[in-house]
């Protein structure tokens, strides 16, 4: 039996799956997918089947690829499952962008259910908030990060349309097109995805022409690569 969740990327379709299977009182559970909004409840409606007698509850990250703050969630069910029902949980086999994620955080790449150690309780107040402080940031961190790969998703499609069009308009290869948008985009201090978005719309058979520094960039990129 499987849990499904809603992956709501940007000009996606796609979803979280949970499999999983028993071996005698062990639940192994496989995720596969994108751990972001609604992965947390997924997982829930999952352990929530999972049988009376289950011991011990092991979840295998190798076919998870994306993950953003809500993976932390995904955690917090897992971490709550195992205090609840006094049953060790862990969740191994982190790879690719979710491992960056909990290097981010703060957590143990293994094993981020691994319980840390804790505190000592004479530790003075500056050393807690320094601490707190080097928490805060690195939440930071992880959600400009997450942001970035957001934002390099949704303009991946737009971006190698564009590459198309100059391959087959100029007979270059895929990475000349590229190293020509990105110079283009240096020329005219325009972001990729807008140089890319200008050079589809015109292609288009009613589609506006680019803006006028933009085939200028474009113009100097093209004249540049013929002249190497």
């Amino acid at each position: 039996m499987t849990s499904a969740a809603s992956i709501p990327l940007p000009g996606r379709l796609n979803t979280l799956v949970i499999g999983g299977r028993m071996d005698a009182d062990r639940a192994l559970l496989t995720p596969r997918g994108e751990l972001v909004r609604g992965c947390a409840q997924a997982l829930a409606e999952k352990l929530a089947r999972l049988p009376a007698g289950t011991a011990r509850v092991d979840v295998d990250m190798s076919g998870v690829y994306f993950m953003d703050t809500a993976g932390l969630e995904f955690l917090e069910v897992l971490r709550d499952h195992g205090r609840r029902r006094s049953v060790p949980v862990t969740a191994t086999r982190w790879n690719g962008q979710p491992r960056r994620i909990l290097e981010l955080a703060g957590l143990d790449t293994t094993d981020p259910l691994r319980s840390p150690a804790p505190e000592p309780e004479d530790v003075p107040s500056r050393a807690v908030s320094a601490v707190a402080l080097e928490r805060e940031e690195r939440l930071h961190l992880l959600q400009e990060e997450v942001e970035q790969l957001r934002q390099a998703i949704a303009s991946r499609p737009v971006i190698d349309q564009a590459r198309g069009i100059l391959m087959a308009t100029y007979g270059c290869t895929s990475d000349e097109a590229w190293h020509i948008l990105r110079e283009a985009s240096q020329l005219s201090n325009t972001k990729l995805r807008t140089v890319a978005e200008a050079l589809t719309a015109g292609a288009e058979a009613e589609g506006a022409a680019p803006p006028e520094e933009v085939r200028a960039a474009l113009s100097r990129a093209l004249a540049r690569r013929s002249a190497r």
